[in-house]
Order: structure tokens, then sequence, then C-alpha cells
């Protein structure tokens, strides 16, 4: 849970560059991978990494004013360019609120009562999730895997 403003608009600029950096490793070709038929496809992924940050912040009273696609696109520099244009309107929604008392603000969402800075780190945490699962397939797929937190098994050889 964030109780300051900075705090979360810190580690966003930091976990936002991640996202991307998985996201710029997909490519049309490969959108439809998935561990198996029927689960989570890697361009459903990225789409879905880049349309919940939506989600999160309106029920935080927060408009990022963006216009996205309806459904998934069919094209991964569009998935990605999408989520950098939504990463940055997240960050500038955020910068405007002028009050830490902001984060401990409670709200009704997700069945839940929560503050608004537990429900930042609940974006967060869905982002690092989601990106785990898109590692996974990057490799099935046999596209490049960014190194998140440290070096991948290639970057260290």
């Amino acid at each position: 849970m964030y109780r300051k403003v900075e705090d979360f608009i810190q580690e966003w600029k930091q976990e936002s560059q991640l996202t991307l950096s998985v996201l710029q490793s997909l490519t049309d070709e490969k959108l439809g991978q998935a561990i198996e038929e029927g689960h989570n496809t890697l361009g459903w992924l990225g789409w879905h990494l880049t349309t919940s940050p939506v989600f999160f912040v309106g029920q935080l009273g927060l408009n990022l004013n963006v216009d996205l696609a309806n459904k998934q696109p069919s094209s991964a520099s569009v998935i990605k360019d999408s989520y950098d244009r939504v990463s940055k309107a997240l960050l500038n929604a955020v910068e405007q609120v002028n009050s830490d008392a902001f984060m401990e603000e409670e709200l009704e969402a997700l069945g839940a009562t929560l503050t608004k800075g537990a429900m930042l780190r609940l974006l967060l945490n869905h982002q690092a999730h989601h990106r785990g699962q898109m590692i996974v397939l990057l490799r099935q797929a046999g596209l490049t895997v960014p190194g998140l937190y440290g070096p991948t098994k290639e970057q260290s050889r």
C-alpha cells in the first residue's frame, strides 16, 4: 500500500518501463502464443496490461483520457504504443494529486473496502503477475526475454 503519492510515482516509472520492455519483445506473428489452447495468449495479456490501468485508476476517480481500441489489436506495435500512452497518462493523472491524504481515502472496489494507496499497490502487483506469465510465453515462442529484476539465462552467457 502506498501512503505517499511520490512513492507510487517513482515505482510506477520503474515498473511501467519493465512492462514496456516485455511488450517490446512481442511480434505480430506470436501474439497468439498460449501455454496451451484455451489459455491467455501473449496478445491478450499485452492488451490486458494496456487496458487494466484505466480500470484501476478509474476506481480512484481519476480519468486517463486515452482512446483505446475496443478490441485487442492484431499489431504488437499498437499494443506497445498504447501501453506507453496509458502509462504516461496514468503518471500524469497521479502527478496532479496534490495531497498524500489521497492515498488514505477509502473506496469500495473488487468486493472490498480498501484505500486508494492499496488499490494502486494492486495495480502494480497485477502488472507484475501478468508480466511473469508473458515471460514464460515469450520463451516458449522463441522471442527475446528481457531481464526484469536481473539478467536472464541468455543474458548471463
